[in-house]
């Protein structure tokens, strides 16, 4: 699922929870329930996080492996 990218994102990016959610402008209690999947991460937010990690929102949902964002 999802989640592990989330996190492995975040851990490869040497991150705490509370770095993500000052940028999502949100609780780290909020973030957490997010990276855990009790409750569902809005869209808006995998915008924002792919955009800061450089990859796609497509890598994050495991729509596909390729790290790598796509061109503009």
């Amino acid at each position: 699922m999802y989640l592990k990218r989330l996190r492995d994102l975040r851990e490869d990016a040497d991150l705490k929870q509370t770095a993500i959610a000052n940028l999502l402008k949100i609780t780290r209690q909020q973030y957490s329930l997010y990276e855990t999947g009790k409750r569902d991460i809005p869209a808006e937010y995998i915008k924002i996080l792919a955009n800061f990690y450089n990859t796609s929102c497509d890598y994050i949902l495991e729509m596909t492996d390729e790290v790598k964002s796509y061109t503009k």
